[in-house]
């Protein structure tokens, strides 16, 4: 598909590189925000990208926030389509956790309904969940919401057909092929599976605040209920180390 450029208002540009949800077209979203990246940081102040204020990646495009009366629009547009159309892709810029999640009763209500009507154990379908390895590919829906791919194909379920008026924050979900953490209490449709003890947002860090982000390598560690506690009281407290979460690059 031919890169598309396509206005969001008068004050920011997506670049769509496709329709699909695809690990190569991803690639090449992350290609485009570090080329943009650079180029930015190579201009200074100066340049088509001085008006710059913000870079959303998604699943196929990357959407460019602007001021407009630092930038002026048209030029902006014309520069991120010849950026687009060199930048190169980048398949694994992120980073690679290790979370830990609880698949206790109380934290997973459609753990044991899934099991069953995959013709799975319980244990199993655990199992399949933890040895996966997931991607982000972008954040949504809510601050801290990440979209992850990955899924085994065989644990794919549709949305719950009504969605629950309150699902608990930090509750490991799936929908359709996609895996994802609610960061918040909220209402919800997708089925959960299990709970981490690990914020997955926190305001403390306004550096980056959302743990996870577009292009990061996430893969599940099955934890008891006593760790599970103990971890999550250590996040209230404020003294959970999110860093100790981090592996190796190449290590999942």
């Amino acid at each position: 598909m031919k890169i598309r450029l396509l206005a969001l208002g008068d004050s920011a540009w997506t670049v769509e590189f496709g329709e699909t949800i695809d690990p190569a077209l991803h690639a090449r979203v992350l290609g485009l925000a570090a080329a943009l990246a650079q180029a930015r940081a190579a201009l200074g102040e100066g340049g088509a990208f001085s008006g710059v204020v913000d870079v959303v990646p998604t699943f196929r495009s990357l959407t460019v926030y602007y001021n407009p009366l630092l930038s002026d629009g048209q030029h902006l547009g014309e520069e991120l389509l010849r950026l687009a159309a060199v930048a190169g892709t980048v398949s694994q810029g992120g980073r690679h956790w290790r979370i830990p999640v609880c698949f206790d009763d109380e934290f997973a209500p459609d753990l044991n309904g899934l099991a069953q009507s995959k013709g799975l154990s319980r244990e199993a379908v655990i199992s399949l969940v933890t040895e996966a390895n997931f991607r982000v590919y972008m954040i949504g829906f809510m601050p801290g919401f990440p979209y992850m791919g990955g899924l085994p194909a065989v644990l794919e379920v549709p949305r719950l057909a009504t969605p629950r008026k309150v699902v608990p924050a930090r509750s490991l979900a799936i929908a359709g092929a996609m895996c994802a953490v609610y960061p918040w209490e909220s209402p919800g449709g997708w089925r959960l599976l299990g709970r981490t003890p690990v914020p997955m947002f926190s305001v403390a860090d306004p550096i980056s605040p959302s743990l996870l982000n577009s292009g990061d390598c996430v893969c599940w560690q099955a934890i008891d209920r006593p760790l599970y506690l103990e971890m999550e009281a250590a996040a209230n407290a404020g003294v959970l180390d999110r860093n100790s979460l981090l592996l190796a690059p190449g290590a999942l």
